[in-house]
């Protein structure tokens, strides 16, 4: 009898081994999977910074863009009346010559 209760606490011992390991592995899984998904979030912050970040930067560009075409179009309307300016000269010693 003695040998029985040997091997039945043997096998019982090592049916509690395989749960406790078993939690122990499922633990170790489900808190890299936390990890995992920790870090999946930050990488999806950052990703969200940098577009952010990216579309600033288009849009200081563009900003910069309109304002150099505001200031070409000043100087292009600038120029023109300035010939404008300068036919009517040509134009009126033109008239006095005659």
């Amino acid at each position: 009898m003695s040998t029985v209760l040997i091997v039945i606490i043997v096998v019982v011992a090592l049916v509690v081994i395989a749960l406790l390991v078993s939690a122990a592995s499922k633990r170790k899984r489900t808190a890299e999977l936390g990890r995992a998904q920790v870090q999946a979030k930050h990488d999806d912050v950052d990703h969200h910074r940098e577009r952010a970040d990216h579309q600033r930067e288009e849009a200081d560009s563009a900003r910069t863009e309109a304002q150099l075409a505001d200031e070409r179009a000043k100087r292009a309307a600038a120029e023109a009346e300035l010939n404008e300016h300068k036919a009517a000269e040509r134009e009126q010693e033109l008239g006095d010559r005659e």
